[in-house]
């Protein structure tokens, strides 16, 4: 039996195989922390602390391949992080003239908490240019049925009509939502640097004259934000990572919600385009992209409360806290970047069945349109009269047209969907 290689995903359909995967990988965190390690000394260069021999010397064998990810694993074990053996090995392969520049004045917090900064905007990257098709996606969907009227369903039941144009203006706009909660996070991830307990203190006995100055440098050396203080027990990044990511998972389960309601046998307004079939039923087609989301979207809440729990860190660098946060944002990174790919395959493929539409919006003989009518007989009949004429017309089930005193009436429900066209036209305009 051979040694397992990584988490493949076997166990994680929403995820495996994505972008997000890839990016979030033990692979992809090496090269972070490569990336963090390295810059550490190219920064102090660029500050006279180092040569620049030494910054070219670990940028050099700052090279994934040259590291073993399950040893740097194992061993990770004896100090509670892998950024103390990597930075052995790392020393080792830069050689002994310049080896002493590697990470230098840092703690390993430092590096694992910029490494997962980079991680997250490397991902958030691809998040992003999926809810770019998932958001292109709804907006054909709803201009194309704008005027496509069908039930509108409240505690399960038929309200009044609606069109599906306006239901998918509105998942458009909770896509839009969740765009600019992650580009806001995205913009604000910043680079840590604080050294052993948060005051830069080494960077001074190194000879730095200013050293609140090299966290500016450093950032900029990875492309992320200065931060304005260590970070090391302040933790607005992770909390606000916590946030936007559930909120993510949510607003694509709501509309996984809708797409599995809709797309039931005995409904079927929608159907997701390339279904997936079933080990037993060979006439199923089953809502799977919907199904990973809706999966995603359960998770994804617990997740961002063990990174809010992780908040109450103690001291200048807290013991559990910051260990704790390591998985589970991990595992919302990946849980979103799988609902967004499915997401946006969802709405690329889906199916829209109008005459299933129209021949619901008839079920009720009628009754869909109750509330019109309520108020046009109230002028004629009083208000409590037109309510108990047609409550007493719901309950013997016949067909509103069958009534003599609603003989004039408009029964027709595609002409009792309100505003919901301006409503959507209006949705559309937000770019």
């Amino acid at each position: 039996m051979t040694a397992p290689s990584g988490d493949t995903g076997l166990l994680a359909p929403g995820w495996a195989g994505s972008a997000a995967a890839a990016a979030t990988g033990d692979e992809a965190y090496l090269r972070a922390l490569l990336d963090a390690e390295a810059a550490l000394t190219r920064a102090q260069a660029a500050k006279g602390l180092a040569p620049a021999e030494a910054a070219t010397a670990v940028t050099g064998a700052a090279d994934t391949g040259a590291f073993d990810v399950e040893s740097l694993a194992r061993r990770a074990r004896a100090g509670g992080n892998p950024v103390i053996p990597l930075v052995a090995d790392l020393t080792e392969a830069v050689g002994e003239a310049y080896g002493p520049y590697v990470h230098r004045g840092a703690t390993s917090q430092d590096i694992l908490d910029t490494a997962t900064m980079l991680v997250t905007a490397r991902t958030l990257d691809l998040v992003l240019a999926d809810l770019g098709r998932t958001e292109q996606a709804l907006a054909r969907l709803a201009a194309e049925h704008r005027d496509t009227a069908m039930p509108g369903r409240t505690l399960t039941q038929h309200a009044v009509p609606t069109t599906f144009g306006l239901k998918a203006a509105g998942w458009r706009s909770l896509v839009l939502d969740t765009r600019d909660r992650l580009r806001a996070v995205r913009e604000s991830l910043p680079a840590q640097l604080g050294g052993a307990a948060g005051t830069l203190a080494a960077f001074g006995a190194y000879g730095a004259s200013d050293p609140a100055g090299l966290p500016e440098a450093y950032a900029r050396e990875l492309g992320l934000r200065a931060p304005e203080l260590p970070w090391h027990a302040l933790r607005t990044p992770i909390g606000d990572l916590a946030g936007c990511l559930a909120f993510a998972a949510g607003a694509l389960g709501k509309i996984a919600a809708d797409v599995l309601t809709l797309s039931r046998t005995e409904i079927a307004e929608v159907v997701e385009g390339g279904g997936g079939g079933s080990s037993a039923m060979p006439h199923k087609s089953n809502p799977v992209r919907s199904t990973l989301i809706a999966a995603a979207a359960r998770r994804a809440p617990q997740l961002a409360a063990t990174l809010y729990g992780a908040m109450a860190a103690e001291d200048e660098r807290p013991a559990g806290a910051w260990h704790a946060e390591w998985e589970p944002l991990r595992d919302l990174l990946r849980l979103v970047g799988g609902a967004v790919r499915d997401a946006a395959e969802l709405a690329e493929g889906l199916r829209v069945r109008p005459e299933a539409m129209r021949e619901h919006l008839d079920l009720t003989h009628g009754l869909i349109v109750s509330e019109r009518l309520s108020a046009e007989l109230a002028p004629v009949l009083g208000r409590a009269r037109a309510r108990e004429l047609l409550t007493r017309l719901a309950s013997e089930e016949q067909p509103l047209a069958d009534a003599p005193e609603l003989a004039d009436a408009d029964l027709d429900p595609t002409h009792y969907t309100g505003s919901a066209r301006t409503l959507t036209d209006r949705a559309l305009e937000r770019r």
